[in-house]
């Protein structure tokens, strides 16, 4: 739910290169997996906002949050990277995000604008380390940039 459903892309949700529906399907139900990493404080993301969601038997609804409750898909029914991350580990954003992204996707959430570096610090901005680990990888440390 992080980055779509927290408004951080104004436009839609940065592209895959491929996803297979089928291959996920052949899993079972994930949702499992992904409360676990929540509970375990791994999910690299706002976990306790999804973590009520994860109680469907529908293996679908793991990943595409709310669709029971909705009679439209939205981009707050989408899966965010987040979950993504809680299978696929080995991936260490920022330096792999093509091996799952286009080369040329815009990547960059809408709030990243021109001042950003100057003001993201700023209490008000709502940023936490889970929301910039999911993109910033899991050994990320706000110390990583600012000692620098």
């Amino acid at each position: 739910m992080l980055l779509a459903a927290c408004g951080l892309f104004a436009q839609a949700p940065p592209p895959l290169k491929e996803f297979s529906h089928a291959k996920h399907l052949k899993l079972g139900n994930v949702a499992p997996v992904i409360a676990a990493a929540i509970d375990k404080g791994t999910y690299l993301g706002r976990g306790a906002q999804i973590r009520p969601f994860l109680n469907s038997s529908n293996p679908c609804a793991a990943c595409h949050r709310g669709l029971e409750n909705s009679d439209a898909l939205s981009r707050a029914n989408m899966p965010q990277m987040a979950d993504c991350v809680v299978c696929h580990n080995t991936i260490s954003p920022p330096d792999s995000c093509e091996f799952c992204h286009p080369k040329n996707a815009q990547l960059k959430p809408a709030n990243h604008v021109a001042g950003f570096l100057d003001t993201h610090t700023n209490k008000k901005s709502g940023l936490d380390l889970p929301s910039c680990a999911v993109c910033h990888g899991r050994k990320f440390t706000c110390l990583g940039c600012h000692l620098k």
